[in-house]
């Protein structure tokens, strides 16, 4: 997903995911080529929102096990919409149109080509006809992180998703000749990998940039590859095997930290963390004949820290719309194993072929098949009931139950993971949902100083600002608060929740104040006699005394006998 040129959006291809269990086909859409995924995105994509149960799935031997997407059962129509050339948006386009002729219940949409006001923008036109005929739209954050306002999709009737690692990894420890050992990824694991010596040039060939390394003596070496340059890592490793190197370290440059990929190198690798590779370098530096191995460990589960941001997914603010929170919610998008058109391994005998790749792109189908499941589980519910109940039940804590971070390692902030990390189970059944209907979102795009034009473009409709009660961006009934607070004076917006829990539930507020800042919120204790019952509250922010950074976040729970009702707030200065 890296920037298009205009008019062009990155790699992809759409899942349209319902809820039975047949094979519509494909469509395609994007001109001179063909119907078929010959590049390998789409499968992936596809196979991870609703692919079927598949025993023995694996890459390399890795990661083995019965793989299914998370959606297994779920009706599949796909529409191409790239070709070699890119992904047009006259294509994007058509193939939602269709999809949403289609009758379609989820929109998945692993594109993106950067921030873009929405009523120029073909993925936020489509998705809103697609909400207005209750069609959920799942699309990936982006692949720019961790530099901040670098999202994708940032339309508040989009499901706007980053990407976070697993407990998994698929473990290369690189093993220096003074005994250190720097615990890295990759997917090809050859057995016994001999020690060797390391090479180390200048940064052009550090990059391991096409023939940079062909007049460097590396031949039998170990070479170190600094990660960038504008060069794939997997090319980094062709180059270092045409210059006759036997092995490859990938490090990370400062921005990637400690988030390692597992992938299909041509020669034996690991990928470490910008930590491991100044540790390495530093190490080669200090004695005249350098040495080091890798050692292949396999699959490891049980990582602690997990889940962590990953240092590619895209981060708010929301450049087009700062007053709603982006991206809404992160999922698993580092080392994903899903289907592949294609053997990776150059076996021909199987028609089971899989590979691990990363990117928003492969968090954004996880969230699209839970919106399926939670569809076929709610047929009633909208989308933005959907998006309420997967936001709303995010946990913000890891596996050590300590609070999510980044790629550095450090606390992870609202910008950064939205809601939190999606829990399935627990968005199945939310206790209270935030409903935006189609027309809310008018007096929101008024709200913006779009005018009658541009709205009516998104609308797909006339409208008239001037009669239209306008709404700045904070009123739109969100499940997530973003605060602008450019003066002193106290900010008092309304949110309405709908019960869908059990008749006779009560909720009382509880609040974590963003430094800096006050929240009262009235009332403070929600009844609801019947499901389906409304309620509303108001919610006021005013400035304290406190001196604080750019931003601080909090957070407001609704918290009855069996659930607990989450939404972030993120105050900016």
């Amino acid at each position: 997903m890296s920037p298009p040129p205009p008019k062009w959006k990155g790699r992809c291809d759409l899942v349209g995911a319902a809820c039975n269990n047949k094979l519509i086909g494909a469509r395609n859409f994007a001109n001179k080529s063909t119907p078929f995924d010959d590049e390998g995105h789409g499968t992936h994509t596809a196979s991870t929102a609703a692919g079927s149960f598949v025993k023995g799935a694996n890459a390399f031997g890795q990661a083995n096990g019965e793989a299914a997407g998370v959606a297994p059962l779920a009706h599949l129509a796909t529409y191409k919409i790239c070709n070699e050339a890119g992904c047009r948006e006259s294509d994007i386009l058509a193939a939602m149109d269709v999809a949403i002729a289609d009758g379609v219940d989820v929109i998945s949409l692993s594109v993106g080509g950067g921030s873009t006001a929405f009523f120029n923008d073909a993925i936020s036109l489509a998705s809103f006809r697609a909400i207005q005929k209750g069609i959920f739209v799942s699309c990936s954050a982006g692949n720019s992180g961790p530099a901040p306002k670098t999202l994708s999709n940032e339309a508040p009737w989009i499901l706007t998703v980053g990407g976070s690692n697993s407990d998994r990894s698929i473990m290369a420890t690189a093993k220096l000749g003074n005994g250190k050992e720097y615990d890295g990824e990759t997917l090809f694991q050859p057995k016994d990998f001999p020690a060797g010596a390391i090479a180390n040039g200048s940064q052009e060939s550090a990059w391991c940039k096409p023939r940079s390394l062909r007049n460097g003596n590396v031949q039998g070496k170990v070479v170190i590859c600094e990660r960038g340059g504008g060069i794939g890592r997997i090319e980094k490793g062709k180059e270092v095997k045409e210059a006759g190197g036997a092995a490859m370290i990938v490090m990370n440059d400062e921005d990637s930290g400690f988030t390692s990929l597992a992938e299909a190198h041509v020669l034996p690798a690991a990928h470490v963390s910008y930590t491991a590779g100044m540790s390495i370098k530093a190490y080669t530096n200090s004695t005249p004949s350098p040495t080091a191995t890798i050692l292949f460990k396999g699959t490891i589960i049980g990582k602690k820290s997990a889940p962590e941001v990953a240092g590619f997914s895209s981060r708010g603010p929301n450049v087009q719309s700062p007053g709603i929170l982006k991206p809404d919610i992160i999922g698993p998008g580092v080392n994903i194993l899903a289907a592949w058109p294609f053997s990776i391994e150059n076996i021909t005998n199987t028609k089971s072929t899989f590979n691990m790749i990363s990117g928003t792109s492969m968090a954004c189908p996880h969230l699209s098949g839970v919106a399926a499941l939670l569809k076929s589980s709610h047929p009633d519910w909208s989308p933005a009931a959907i998006k309420s109940a997967i936001m709303t039940t995010a946990e913000i804590l890891n596996r050590e139950n300590k609070p999510i971070v980044d790629e550095k390692l450090l606390q992870a902030n609202a910008f950064m993971i939205g809601a939190g990390h999606v829990n399935p189970s627990k968005a199945n059944d939310p206790g209270l949902v935030y409903d935006i209907q189609p027309n809310d979102y008018i007096p929101y795009l008024c709200g913006l100083n779009y005018d009658d034009k541009q709205v009516a473009t998104i609308a797909n409709r006339d409208v008239q600002c001037s009669k239209v009660k306008r709404i700045t961006e904070p009123q739109l009934n969100y499940p997530s608060f973003s605060i602008i607070m450019k003066t002193d004076a106290p900010q008092t917006y309304t949110r309405t929740v709908i019960n869908v829990g059990k008749p006779g539930s009560s909720y009382r507020a509880q609040i974590l104040p963003p430094a800096g800042v006050s929240i009262i919120v009235k009332p403070t204790l929600l009844t609801f006699r019947n499901t389906n019952e409304n309620a509303t509250y108001s919610i006021t922010f005013s400035k304290t005394n406190r001196t604080v950074g750019e931003f601080s976040e909090g957070n407001l729970s609704w918290i009855s006998t069996d659930h607990v009702v989450r939404s972030p707030i993120i105050v900016s200065f």
